[in-house]
């Protein structure tokens, strides 16, 4: 569909009054094949969405540079300020396998752009935690750098999960995803809204190397979660995380740096947490250990997206363990 009568003055929470569900929206521009852009995946992160008003409203309703099209996610949380509604699946896990209406949904937007073309795809998000503004990408190439690099010279080269948007849409042209900091910053928006301009406004994806450096590049080796069985929190439970948990995202931090409290009956890391590397295999112990009532780690790592907010990291992760990379030759 285009845009609808009066979409553009709706804030995120009001987006399903107008849509009713999950809508793929294409808008004109006086370039093809379309920039593809994901927006509202998760319900709470409403960063991408203003940052297409912004960009929209910058063109008063006149062509575009290019073609756009405009995936708008998860109105349904959106208009909770959830990050997914109970019994939903995660929308930015839905880009893979089968078996739920989303994923019939994913499949059939992932066909559509396919038949129609893309020049690049961007994913729109923010994190609960404090973190710098800093692009994703799931293959190391000079295409998927560069536009990650219009955004941040921070950017981080991951593989799991793999069923994310931008990972399915990279088997189409180049993807990235950028983190826009926390919602509701304005300087997110104007930040992502840049990015969307700019990459409107591209002839083509250049492929000649990034200069190295113009980029830092950090490799996600780890997933860590709390158990499902363990009972946690800033206050109480069995694993009680520190205040300031948030602060160490993006820091090297040292071999022995204690992240929260220990108060169940056992001492051993994995008891409490669970860390799997890029091929699912269980690495706890590589990472952490208790020592002197504390999860602590093991190793000199840094971390990315611990956040503040235990709803998040029971339905996402407590973080991820990242490891720096030399630029790409």
């Amino acid at each position: 569909m285009g845009l609808p009568e009066g979409l553009l003055e709706r804030e995120a929470r009001e987006l399903e009054d107008v849509l009713g569900a999950p809508a793929l929206l294409h808008l004109p521009g006086r370039r093809e094949p379309a920039l593809f852009v994901s927006v509202l995946l998760h319900g709470n992160e409403t960063t991408g969405w203003e940052a297409v008003r912004r960009v929209l409203r910058r063109y008063g309703g006149g062509p575009l540079p290019r073609a756009m099209s405009v995936f708008v996610g998860n109105v349904a949380a959106a208009r909770s300020g959830q990050r997914r509604l109970d019994g939903q699946p995660d929308y930015n896990r839905i880009w893979r396998g089968s078996g739920t209406p989303e994923h019939a949904l994913a499949a059939e937007v992932h066909a559509r752009m396919a038949e129609r073309g893309v020049l690049a795809s961007v994913d729109i998000h923010n994190n609960t935690g404090r973190n710098p503004h800093y692009g994703c990408v799931n293959r190391l190439d000079h295409r998927f750098l560069h536009l990650a690099t219009l955004f941040s010279r921070t950017v981080v080269y991951f593989t799991r999960p793999d069923a994310v948007q931008s990972n399915a849409f990279a088997e189409l042209a180049p993807a990235i995803t950028v983190e826009c900091g926390q919602p509701g910053d304005a300087s997110g928006a104007a930040h992502a809204a840049e990015l969307v301009d700019a990459m409107l406004h591209l002839r083509e994806v250049p492929v000649h190397p990034v200069p190295r450096h113009d980029y830092d590049l950090y490799h996600t080796v780890a997933t860590v979660n709390v158990r499902d069985s363990v009972r946690f929190g800033f206050e109480g439970g069995e694993l009680v995380l520190r205040d300031d948990l948030d602060r160490l995202n993006f820091r090297e931090l040292p071999a022995g740096t204690g992240l929260a409290e220990v108060r169940g009956r056992s001492g051993a890391a994995e008891d409490y947490v669970v860390a799997r590397d890029e091929q699912g295999a269980e690495v706890t112990d590589r990472y952490f250990h208790v020592d002197r009532g504390e999860l602590r780690t093991r190793l000199r790592v840094m971390p990315s997206m611990l956040s503040h907010d235990p709803t998040i990291i029971r339905q996402d992760c407590l973080c991820y363990l990242m490891e720096r990379l030399p630029p790409l030759a």
